[in-house]
């Protein structure tokens, strides 16, 4: 684990060039690397004078980040492969920093800063969460996948099943064929 202070970045900031190994890194439960992920950029230490005895030290991370991963298909569950880059600019503040005693709003700034705990800021945490930012929210294999059965589980896409045809709902037991009858005239 790669955990960055403020006191790390005095009297320059620091060069980030890091390979993270498949592994290293705890996604999601349906998100896998299989590849290293590069990251690269810098921390610097930013200070916020907030009258003549207090200084906010902030964390600024800006980098570059590449990286293959493997997700499922939201319909048929197969994994698909996804190249991740993405650039991010954030800004870390020592948790607590910003608590105020009551309510009070916030400007639309400050919900672009993310906290850091005592013992310093995980680079990996922000890793984490820019890689799961910049993954599609559904995933598919491909435009027309046809998904699994919901009766057999079966992968549509590899072959066809018969459960649609056979499997009524017992629920509506009752009115089947209501409408040969009744409604045609008969």
């Amino acid at each position: 684990m790669t955990r960055i202070t403020p006191a790390d970045l005095v009297p320059d900031p620091m060069t980030l060039d890091l390979r993270l190994e498949p592994g290293s890194v705890d996604y999601a439960h349906d998100v896998r690397q299989i590849g290293p992920l590069a990251v690269k950029g810098t921390a610097e230490r930013l200070e916020e004078y907030r009258g003549p005895r207090e200084i906010v030290e902030d964390i600024r991370l800006r980098a570059h980040l590449a990286g293959d991963f493997e997700l499922l298909c939201g319909r048929c569950l197969e994994p698909i492969q996804q190249h991740v880059e993405q650039t991010f600019d954030l800004v870390f503040r020592p948790a607590g920093a910003d608590s105020d005693p009551g309510e009070r709003s916030i400007s639309e700034a400050e919900t672009e800063i993310g906290y850091y705990e005592t013992s310093g800021l995980l680079l990996e945490d922000a890793v984490r969460e820019q890689v799961l930012l910049s993954l599609p929210e559904r995933s598919l294999c491909r435009e027309d996948c046809k998904g699994l059965c919901p009766h057999c589980g079966a992968n549509l896409n590899e072959t066809t099943c018969n459960c649609g045809e056979q499997i009524v709902d017992p629920r509506w037991g009752a009115l089947q064929g209501f409408g040969e009858g009744k409604l045609s005239g008969e």
